[in-house]
């Protein structure tokens, strides 16, 4: 049988091979400085990883051996030599113990297989799947919008007193302007189990007005939602949302700006909540037939309203995204929509969705002078939507009627006014030519009513036509290019009248 180191001689070994090191040191123990006791460290390291190694390599030798001694065992006798025969079988690698004085050789114990060390591969790999797994459960994703604004004729001007051509939904609409990012937002979500997800979505692109001498400053990180659900049942079906994120108030509302044709939203049903969002708490319905038609009309990639349930109830602060509470009351809003195929009419393959929300608030809104209002206006609106999804031709359209706060420039104060308005729009989706989607449309949109998103709630009066196209050659890049013929009042009570003129538009989004 070969002969193997014991332990001991690993270690004398190793001993050996750092002595010259370690004299070193001990000889210049007078002098020592930081650069010293660095380098005697590193020696000492080198040293224990050297004393591994032995120690790695003699547990293997002695295994390699055992069975080895074992084998030869068995073919002497006729047969497998006994586990516990083997184990007791003097070591034949055996030597005399340094400094024992005889040269005869002790009578060795058992011979102990030492276990291998721990596989350094194995643990990287459980380590790195935990990774992996925790990885998969968070996605990452986003969009950015760049845009363009042309008024070809029109009130790009004005003088003090009269409305100018501007719009609540794009503030690069207006004189001296060229490109401008309208969106730059990165979405984190994922599963964390138990039935329980989360959303966060900041925005790179938020404007601050307050700055020296009135000038505007873009591309401000802002935080837009911010929210947990809590599934209630094992179908999840039945939700509550917890944190900020959109009031279930319209139907354009809810649909994220990345997946909606037109540039932007309308201002009779964005009127209700600018900025679409608010801080509370949601519950959520889903019955599994309305996922189901949800399921299928996203697979033929039509653009849905997004993850709001089919039947809502929520209470929010009511004094909008990103603003500190200012009173004691909750804004409640509550909604319902429904999917249903036409297949029974002749229409086969059509779904027309249809619905409509309900919301009650007291707000005190911003006012110039400094702060919010003394005291609470009692807002009360309703919505009614009904989309017929494009396949090809759609027609989508929301009304929005009821009382809300507004600037009355004739008592020079807010008061409660009427707030309604509504959209039409048609559309068409023309099949893929080979150069990708295309979906050309048209929309209409009227409204008569305050803006709360606005200081003093000035008083809105709208009426535009908009023809546009939406082009996705790739699924990662979309264009958007529209004209307009714009009629509104700016939103401002310090002005006056009616804005008219044309602007050419456009958009580059790309989705990552």
């Amino acid at each position: 049988m070969r002969r193997h180191h014991s332990s001991a001689l690993a270690l004398a070994a190793a001993l050996c091979w750092t002595a010259p090191a370690v004299a070193q040191s001990e000889a210049a123990r007078a002098s020592v400085t930081q650069d010293d006791l660095a380098a005697m460290r590193a020696q000492m390291e080198a040293m224990a990883k050297r004393i591994s190694s032995l120690e790695a390599q003699l547990a293997q030798a002695q295994e390699g051996g055992a069975q080895e001694g074992q084998a030869q065992e068995g073919q002497a006798g006729g047969q497998p030599a006994s586990p516990q025969l083997a184990a007791t079988q003097p070591s034949q690698s055996s030597q005399a113990a340094p400094g024992s004085g005889s040269g005869q050789r002790p009578a060795a114990g058992p011979t102990v297989a030492a276990a291998p060390p721990p596989s350094a591969g194995a643990s990287g790999a459980s380590v790195g799947a935990k990774v992996a797994k925790a990885a998969s459960a968070i996605k990452i994703r986003g969009y950015t919008q760049l845009r363009v604004n042309e008024i070809v004729s029109g009130d790009k001007t004005a003088p003090d007193g009269q409305s100018r051509l501007r719009s609540v939904q794009d503030g690069s609409i207006g004189s001296d302007t060229n490109f401008f990012i309208r969106r730059a937002r990165i979405v984190l979500q994922g599963d964390l189990g138990h039935g329980v997800s989360f959303y966060l979505q900041p925005d790179f692109a938020s404007a601050v007005n307050s700055q020296s001498a009135g000038e505007r400053r873009d591309n401000f990180v802002q935080l837009r939602d911010a929210y947990v659900d809590v599934a209630l049942d094992k179908a999840e079906r039945f939700k509550l949302r917890f944190g900020q994120s959109k009031v279930p108030f319209g139907w354009e509302n809810l649909q994220s700006s990345s997946n909606r044709v037109p540039l932007d939203r309308t201002d009779a049903i964005n009127s209700a909540v600018p900025s679409e969002r608010d801080l509370g708490i949601i519950a959520y319905y889903t019955p599994a037939r309305v996922q189901e038609i949800w399921d299928e009309l996203e697979e033929k990639d039509q653009k849905l309203f997004g993850n709001y349930g089919a039947f809502a109830f929520g209470v929010f602060n009511g004094q909008g995204v990103n603003r500190q509470e200012r009173n004691d009351s909750l804004m409640a809003v509550v909604m319902g929509t429904w999917p249903m195929r036409l297949d029974g009419i002749g229409l086969d393959g059509q779904v027309l969705e249809i619905g409509g929300s309900l919301l009650y608030n007291k707000v005190r809104p911003e006012i110039r002078s400094g702060g919010v209002s003394d005291g609470n206006f009692k807002e009360k609106r309703a919505v009614v939507h009904a989309i017929l999804y494009p396949q090809p031709f759609g027609i989508q359209t929301e009304w929005t009627f009821g009382r809300a706060p507004v600037y009355d420039t004739a008592i020079e104060a807010i008061e409660i006014d009427d707030a309604t308005g509504g959209y039409v729009m048609a559309m068409y989706r023309v099949p893929d030519f080979g150069a990708g989607r295309v979906i050309p449309y048209v929309r209409w949109e009227r409204y008569k009513g305050g803006w709360k998103g606005a200081l003093n709630v000035p008083r809105l009066d709208t009426n535009d036509i908009e023809l546009g196209v939406e082009w996705t050659p790739v699924k990662p890049l979309e264009f958007t290019f529209a004209y307009a013929r714009m009629k509104r009042a700016e939103a401002d009570e310090r002005r006056a009248g009616i804005a008219e003129g044309d602007v050419l538009r456009a958009q580059l989004q790309w989705n990552y």
